[in-house]
């Protein structure tokens, strides 16, 4: 039970402006397994990466006044970028809010522009489960 506490702390974190890597944590944690309990390996890790950009979508909703700050989670640059990237593409932009760099600022954007909390976790939801379906279907298991 720890391991999967490990792993959706890990997946969090991950989904965090904090450089952290969950794909290695799932990885590793599925190959010891042999293969096995994938389903919930795949549940505890979506759901902890989902549950950390919603952390990202909140500061975007509550806490947008304090951009300029120095412990702000995101630069300027980077949130306007994502900005204008949400609003050219609409919310299916969620569906890539696993990308490295651009996620985070997306997921910050949503909030700021008020998408619903349903849509905001759905979306983001599905593009963090297919890119861990992804990486369970690439690690090798012995046996």
């Amino acid at each position: 039970m720890i391991e999967y506490a490990g792993l959706f702390l890990s997946a969090f974190l991950a989904a965090t402006i904090l450089p952290f890597s969950s794909e290695a944590v799932l990885a590793g944690l599925y190959a010891a397994k042999g293969g096995a309990e994938a389903g919930a390996l795949l549940a505890t890790a979506s759901a902890g990466n989902t549950f950390g950009s919603f952390a990202n979508f909140l500061i975007g909703r509550f806490f947008l006044h304090w951009r300029g700050a120095r412990w702000f989670p995101v630069a300027a640059e980077r949130l306007e970028r994502a900005g204008a990237w949400f609003r050219r593409f609409g919310a299916w932009s969620l569906l890539f809010a696993w990308v490295p760099v651009v996620g985070d600022p997306l997921t910050v954007a949503a909030g700021m522009l008020r998408v619903g909390v349903w849509r905001f976790l759905i979306l983001v939801g599905i593009g963090k489960c297919a890119r861990y379906v992804a990486v369970l279907w690439a690690t090798p298991v012995a046996g």
